[in-house]
């Protein structure tokens, strides 16, 4: 039996989007476990009968060296599972698993590059000093010969071969963790006002100011609609935008923050419209769930989007970071229910060819035995 572990910085991340792979992996004779730091979504893994491992590991210090106890956590999780492969999500399980792996001596090694992230898109300095730092460690643990990567869209793909971080080899193209169409049914539109929902965490990076902007432009034509926000508010992000200033837009009547929701089914069986005026993403899984249950979607012209929104079929992409043509695409859309009708029927057939969870999950499998043959 083949003793593996998925790991991340969240628990959250592993029951929502790698559950699936982890029963694909146990049905294949692999003994699995699940590494992350504790959350409200443990107890919920080993209901499922898996085993899961606490790992500390702190979100806002972007210096590894400041963390080392997390690496050394990771290197006694390792040495005692006697692990024949290990997979990594996200940025700091990628570096501190990489170099936990390195010194236990874990025979295969997959990183799962969901995003660049702040370190390598955002504004001004601190990103550029953190990318110094970051490069070079990147470097170390991924160019080894025992390594395969998964990156969701060619634009990272594209970033950390031309950086030297990455190997053209060792690379693979899987868009997104998929989603099961069985779990987020086509449901058609009902009722009044037009609901348009941006789902994520509340971060400026996820265009959530541009859309308060477009919303005023269409509030100013009179146009009516409700705009839902639903999210948590990520403190240990940079980009976190602060609880005061949703609550103000909120006294404006701009829009509604619904907050954490579990039941996401429902919150898109009741809204009409998904948007996302992101900045960067991996593959957004959100509007997969999204297409999946018939939504037309307005989301930023950027990979990772794109890959989900076939503009003018499914939705419209629009440049980032500019509230006009967000605020002219969610305009056609609020006032034509026969286009909303059409471009949901289209994002569920695309989902259903292309981003199942049972396809990635056999390609995520092909790298794993690749891992293992080398």
């Amino acid at each position: 039996m083949i003793k593996c572990a998925l790991v991340s910085n969240t628990d959250w991340y592993l029951y929502n989007f790698r559950l699936s792979l982890a029963r694909e992996l146990r049905e294949n004779d692999y003994e699995v476990s699940l590494i992350s730091p504790a959350g409200n979504y443990a107890d919920k893994i080993l209901q499922q009968g898996f085993q899961w491992f606490e790992w500390q590991v702190g979100r806002q210090s972007i210096a590894p060296w400041k963390e080392i106890p997390a690496v050394l956590a990771l290197i006694d999780l390792y040495r005692g599972l006697e692990l024949d492969l290990v997979h990594h999500h996200t940025i700091k399980p990628v570096i501190y698993g990489g170099l936990a792996a390195e010194r236990t001596h874990v025979p295969s090694v997959v990183a799962s590059i969901t995003g660049r992230g702040y370190a390598f898109s955002g504004p001004g300095m601190r990103p550029r000093v953190i990318q110094k730092i970051l490069k070079p460690i990147y470097r170390q643990v991924l160019k080894r010969e025992n390594t395969q990567i998964i990156f969701e869209n060619t634009s990272d793909r594209d970033f950390f071969l031309a950086s030297g971080i990455a190997k053209s080899t060792q690379s693979h193209l899987i868009e997104s963790v998929g989603v099961n169409p069985a779990e987020f049914p086509y449901v058609p539109e009902h009722g009044e006002p037009v609901v348009v929902l941006l789902a994520s965490r509340m971060l400026w990076d996820k265009g959530i100011g541009v859309l308060v902007d477009a919303v005023r432009i269409l509030s100013e034509k009179g146009i009516s609609f409700k705009v839902e926000l639903v999210g948590d508010i990520d403190q240990g992000n940079p980009t976190s935008i602060p609880k005061e200033q949703i609550h103000e837009w909120e006294a404006e009547n701009l829009l509604d923050w619904l907050g954490w929701q579990t039941d996401m089914q429902q919150v898109y069986a009741n809204c009409h419209i998904v948007v996302l005026p992101s900045f960067h993403e991996g593959v957004p899984t959100g509007l997969l769930e999204a297409a999946a249950s018939g939504r037309p979607i307005v989301a930023s012209d950027i990979p990772g989007c794109q890959s989900v929104v076939l503009d003018g079929m499914t939705g419209f992409l629009v440049p980032p970071r500019q509230p006009e043509p967000l605020a002219d695409a969610l305009e056609r859309l609020i006032m034509d229910p026969g286009l909303r009708g059409r471009m949901g029927k289209a994002g569920r057939e695309h989902v259903e060819k292309h981003f199942t969870q049972k396809l990635v999950n056999q390609r995520t499998m092909e790298v794993y035995q690749l891992a293992q043959s080398n």
